[in-house]
C-alpha cells in the first residue's frame, strides 16, 4: 500500500482521466492483482478496483 504523491503525464487528458477516477494526492493504493503477462495491474483505491497499464503506474508517484 501507498499513498499517491503526484502523476506525471505530460498527456493532460490522461491525467485529468485518472484524476476523475481518484487518483488524487493523498489517496491510498494498493495493488491488488498482477496479470499473467504482468500487465494490466489492478489497484485498489477509494473502496473500487481499476486496472492500469504497467506504462501508466509508472508515472503515478506513489510513497510507500
Amino acid at each position: 500500500a501507498g499513498i499517491i504523491l503526484s502523476l506525471e503525464f505530460n498527456d493532460k487528458k490522461k491525467k485529468r482521466h485518472l484524476l476523475d477516477m481518484g487518483f488524487t494526492k493523498g489517496t491510498k493504493v494498493k495493488i491488488k492483482k498482477i496479470a499473467p503477462m504482468g500487465d494490466p495491474v489492478s489497484i485498489e483505491l477509494r473502496g473500487y478496483e481499476i486496472c492500469v497499464s504497467k506504462k501508466d503506474l509508472a508515472k503515478i508517484i506513489v510513497e510507500m
